[in-house]
């Protein structure tokens, strides 16, 4: 049988996955700076736990997992045929009694699990951050897989909104660093909410948010056939056009929002909490050109409360490379109230397609070996491995090749494998106590004494 990869997911080389470490490393660095800690929850959790959290579409693109046998179905006392199996392989897994857990969909679910299940032992707020990858049955297309790696940083336990101030400062400097130029888009949920009740349509709140979240996507004319088609009257979308001709200005267009929203108290709250993350910010001296009030900004997901974000690379046509907002109710689901919530994720894949692209990557995100020993097999090997020890233990990678091949094919393999420099350390050499190396980028040899190989 031919190999193959599963739809929507890859394989890394040494280069793909020392420049994604040189992101997750930056990343981390400033998640730390920022006063976040690490967190780590399973790759799956009970379907319980994740349905119901991201909204209808969400929900479809669940990897769901099948329970896997006849013992594992009489411990949980639920009597299965194996016939069953096979018909579950022939529809959508949609019988509890066939599937009751699921690959996480997101890292911010399971946190929020882990919060409601800990939280008589956390200090509040609790900051942490999480590196690891997550599975969504989606179609795969550029910059979108069925498994990919989020990297997310949040904050619960305060209302304050301090928080989003600094979660966008800690977006800012971490593309900084990364020489991604970038724009965060900003909104908020509860002008969304007032939007809704403007038009008349808050009982279609969730199909209004998930049509308006595609018109990056589909545009004006798709948004409003989405709308009609989930119900919603022509005459409430004709109150909302004026959504689709916003100005470049962020605080006209919250003044335009604020004369719509008279007497309209979630609106004008909405208007307020995203008034004071953007003047804030601006003192701290954002620029305004990185900081774009998107009022059609919606994001999908249904426990989003308050603020939004949504991360895009100014060179690159592609999707967001970041997203988040606040979410102060996503703990009641599991039965803990109380405990509002704030974050933000940064999307590693996509961050490597545009670093890729746009040739970001500084030499020093891609791990090569220093020095390769050639091999002449003779009695010198022996002193060979004993310099390649003294060198590891100084930090510094070395190895030796094998085989005592002819001389051009260990060339050829030191400069495939982009190492810098080739080693000799013949018997010559040993009884001169001098070593030869090349340096196979510059094309210099040269030979000097031991100990001054070993000082540099």
């Amino acid at each position: 049988m031919k190999p193959g990869l599963a739809k929507g997911t890859r394989d890394f080389t040494a280069l793909e996955v020392s420049r994604r470490r040189y992101i997750i490393n930056t990343l981390q660095k400033n998640f730390e700076l920022f006063g976040f800690q690490p967190l780590e929850t399973p790759s799956f959790e009970n379907l319980s736990t994740l349905t119901g959290k991201y909204g209808e579409e969400g929900d479809r693109l669940i990897f769901k997992i099948l329970n896997s046998s006849i013992n594992e179905a009489k411990e949980d006392k639920k009597l299965i045929m194996l016939s069953d199996f096979q018909k579950a392989l022939d529809k959508p897994f949609n019988s509890e009694n066939l599937t009751d857990r699921a690959l996480r969909y997101d890292l911010t679910v399971p946190f929020a699990r882990f919060v409601a299940m800990n939280h008589n032992q956390l200090t509040f707020p609790f900051k942490r951050y999480q590196i690891q990858p997550v599975w969504r049955a989606d179609r795969p297309q550029k910059g979108r897989f069925r498994e990919f790696y989020q990297c997310d940083a949040d904050v619960v336990g305060s209302e304050s909104l301090l928080q989003e101030v600094d979660l966008v400062q800690l977006y800012l400097k971490s593309f900084a660093e990364l020489g991604v130029s970038v724009t965060i888009h900003i909104n908020n949920r509860k002008i969304l909410s007032g939007l809704a009740e403007y038009a008349g349509i808050t009982d279609k709140l969730i199909d209004f948010t998930v049509a308006l979240d595609k018109l990056d996507k589909i545009g004006k004319e798709g948004v409003v056939k989405e709308l009609l088609e989930r119900a919603i009257a022509q005459e409430s979308i004709d109150k909302l056009d004026f959504l689709f001709t916003q100005s470049d200005d962020a605080l006209e267009n919250l003044l335009q929002l604020k004369e719509k929203f008279t007497g309209n108290e979630t609106g004008l709250k909405g208007v307020e909490e995203l008034e004071t993350v953007i003047t804030q910010s601006l003192s701290l001296g954002v620029d305004i050109q990185n900081l774009r009030f998107d009022i059609t900004l919606a994001r999908g997901l249904d426990y989003y409360t308050g603020a939004i974000f949504e991360v895009k690379a100014d060179e690159v046509q592609m999707g967001s490379i970041g997203g988040g907002g606040r979410y102060d109710n996503l703990t009641e689901v599991f039965g803990v109230k109380n405990i509002p919530g704030i974050g933000i994720s940064f999307g590693l894949d996509r961050i490597y397609l545009v670093m890729e692209e746009l040739g970001l990557f500084p030499d020093e995100a891609t791990s090569k070996v220093e020095f390769l020993f050639a091999n002449f097999g003779g009695d010198e090997i022996l002193e060979v491995l004993k310099l390649i020890r003294q060198l590891r233990e100084q930090g510094i990678s070395a190895e030796i090749y094998p085989e005592a091949a002819k001389i051009g094919k260990q060339f050829t393999y030191a400069e495939k494998k982009g190492i810098k420099n080739l080693v000799f350390l013949g018997e010559e050499e040993i009884k001169n106590g001098t070593i030869t190396y090349k340096n196979l980028e510059a094309g210099e040899q040269k030979t000097v004494s031991l100990e001054e190989f070993l000082s540099k």
